[in-house]
């Protein structure tokens, strides 16, 4: 009864809004690199094609992200100025890229006149994708003054859905390497680091707040209204809401008052969702009308993917309530997500379509790019 009681907790504001917005953010991830593909096949524009992971390159992402995390462990307050910086302008990059399609609703819901102002690296640039450029520096530019969390959780989904569309896998056995290997790397930081290191690494480097850019320069130069300006910043690597939400902290506050989701434990899995959405997509070749759950065209492998991804972070959620301790996610999303859609293809005799990624015609192969 007692373990009951504690699990009510996952049904307040706060874990209940971090696991609507993970699953939206996971779903709407891969529908944008879905729509991504099928523009660049249409426009045949193949100068920013995703680019296609190879065995070596998913055995490598752990490394590297090993090596990355390292770094960030000992060296964190040498290198974050330089990383806010760096990460400001790859949010306003990945900001634009995640608004551009709303911007062209708008443009062709209300008919507005949309001439080319000026071109830049070979590409013409429209009016509205110029006010659209600068609302993404003004949004940027109030995270670095404010650093509210709003504004973190904006930047950090608008990489998130950046990060998808331009990196794919190309079939699921691609995809299962990288998944364990990933799997192997989030539980070994989490649970063993501490051994090693004497810290926990992950919830170290996670929880480390960087140094303001904008806070030092003003105050270098001893501009009026320094107050104003965050000194420390919560890098848009994570999702955050305040414990209490309905009460809610505008920025600085202490990690603990926070409840947070990395990046990672919601571009990885979308990465599958977006690789099963392709499949079902090339497998129909009609519209899709993802709401249609019941009709023969509605069973496809995303409605399988995506509540398993829900599962598996409700159960990472309620692991981290019970033992009051931090959880890798990965260990709960992979099987989660990857189980029902391994599964449900090989009953459906359908893996070797998935596993080897046969489904992929000559056009797919022209746009990948080959790092």
């Amino acid at each position: 009864m007692e373990t009951l009681w504690k699990l009510l907790y996952l049904l307040e504001p706060a874990p209940v809004t971090l696991i609507v917005t993970a699953v939206a953010v996971t779903f709407g991830s891969a529908f944008r690199a879905l729509n991504y593909g099928k523009e660049m096949e249409r426009n045949r524009d193949w100068s920013e094609a995703s680019i296609t992971l190879d065995r070596s390159q998913a055995l490598m992402i752990p490394i590297m992200s090993s090596c990355s995390l390292l770094m960030m462990f000992y060296l964190f307050s040498s290198v974050s100025q330089l990383l806010t910086a760096f990460t400001a302008i790859a949010s306003v990059s990945s900001l634009f890229f995640s608004l551009s399609p709303f911007a062209a609703y708008i443009k062709s819901r209300y008919g507005l006149a949309d001439p080319h102002v000026s071109r830049c690296c070979s590409k013409s640039f429209t009016r509205i994708q110029g006010l659209l450029l600068v609302s993404c520096f003004l949004t940027v530019s109030a995270w670095l003054v404010s650093g509210h969390w709003i504004l973190n959780n904006l930047l950090g989904i608008s990489i998130c859905i950046a990060f998808v569309s331009h990196v794919r896998l190309p079939n699921i056995k691609i995809c299962a390497i990288l998944l364990a290997c990933l799997f192997v790397y989030d539980i070994f930081w989490v649970f063993f680091s501490e051994r090693i290191f004497g810290a926990n690494v992950m919830v170290s480097v996670a929880t480390q707040q960087a140094s303001n850019p904008v806070h030092t320069v003003a105050n270098s130069l001893s501009l009026p209204g320094l107050q104003l300006i965050t000194k420390k910043l919560e890098l848009p690597v994570k999702i955050v809401f305040p414990r209490n939400l309905l009460g809610s902290t505008a920025s600085g506050g202490n990690a603990t008052d926070f409840m947070m989701l990395g990046l990672g434990d919601m571009a990885i899995p979308a990465m599958l969702l977006a690789l099963v959405l392709c499949f079902d997509y090339r497998k129909s070749r009609d519209p899709m009308n993802l709401l249609d759950l019941h009709s023969s065209k509605g069973h496809r492998y995303i409605w399988y993917a995506l509540p398993g991804y829900a599962i598996g972070l409700v159960t990472a959620l309620a692991a981290g309530v019970l033992t009051h301790s931090p959880q890798p996610a990965l260990l709960y999303l992979v099987p989660s997500t990857l189980g029902p859609v391994i599964v449900v293809s090989w009953i459906r005799k359908e893996l070797p379509e998935l596993w080897e990624g046969s489904m992929s015609n000559g056009n797919d192969k022209a746009r990948q790019i080959e790092v």
